[in-house]
């Protein structure tokens, strides 16, 4: 199995934006977010991936397949006062690839491109992405990480996150 995490460039930006579409649909179970008259979920922040350059997307590809994506930012952290801490703003695998540690590794690869203060929050009822991420964060660091249990108010309250270094 060969697995890929490639940057997104602007032309493939319809193709993000379908994967996008199966990830809110996934993620509605949490949201219960519905979708709008057109039959989409319109992820709204989608065109600053390539207007803001602290936003980047990644395909998550396996044997040449789309298999999921990966968003990353560097302006949209919680739980750290540094402000160009790298975060996951979004990340999917879809179904057909989940349990085949293609997320593990997607994740660690995307650590690994960026050295430095990690952010990585997560919806406190999404308990596939809680096991996940804590599996991820625990091995890629060693336990070398802080849990944040408590949400921060004004700003994403129903959620968790885990801040770490890939530096050390």
């Amino acid at each position: 199995m060969n697995i890929e995490i490639i940057p997104v460039n602007k032309t493939q930006r319809s193709v993000l934006r379908q994967l996008t579409e199966l990830y809110f649909y996934d993620f509605s179970e949490f949201t219960e977010d519905n979708v709008n008259e057109h039959g989409f979920y319109d992820y709204s922040f989608l065109d600053l991936y390539w207007l803001d350059p602290k936003r980047l997307p990644f395909f998550i590809k396996v044997d040449g397949n789309f298999a999921g994506f990966a968003l990353v930012s560097s302006s949209f952290c919680c739980y750290t006062t540094n402000k160009e801490a790298h975060n996951i703003d979004e990340f999917f695998v879809m179904r057909k690839y989940r349990r085949m540690n293609i997320g593990n590794f997607a994740a660690k690869y995307i650590f690994d491109l960026f050295k430095g203060e990690w952010e990585v929050k997560i919806r406190h009822d999404n308990k596939p992405a809680l096991t996940f991420w804590k599996k991820v964060i625990n091995e890629y660091t060693n336990g070398d990480y802080t849990y944040h249990s408590e949400p921060i108010p004004n700003q994403w309250e129903i959620g968790i996150g885990y801040t770490f270094n890939t530096l050390l």
